[in-house]
């Protein structure tokens, strides 16, 4: 199970890099806050095209404080 969860963060990580425009890990680094989140609530979501934040964005009331927030400042950098 712990080895799932790894690798389900790892995709994660890697998955982040695909979506956004900027290609910086620093804006990787950013969504930190929603690995946790992500492994909770888009399990099964295929990494790339944008599907990750997609599915954060679709359960955000669900989002813990620290991913919202995070997602919240992506937003604002991304002018959408």
């Amino acid at each position: 199970m712990h080895t799932l969860r790894m690798v389900t963060i790892l995709l994660f990580s890697a998955g982040v890099f695909s979506v956004l425009p900027f290609g910086s890990a620093a804006y990787a680094q950013s969504l930190d806050y929603c690995k946790k989140d992500a492994a909770r609530l888009c399990k099964g979501v295929q990494m790339g095209e944008g599907r990750m934040l997609k599915c954060l964005k679709a359960d955000e009331e669900h989002l813990t404080v620290g991913c919202a927030k995070e997602l919240k400042t992506l937003k604002a950098k991304m002018g959408k």
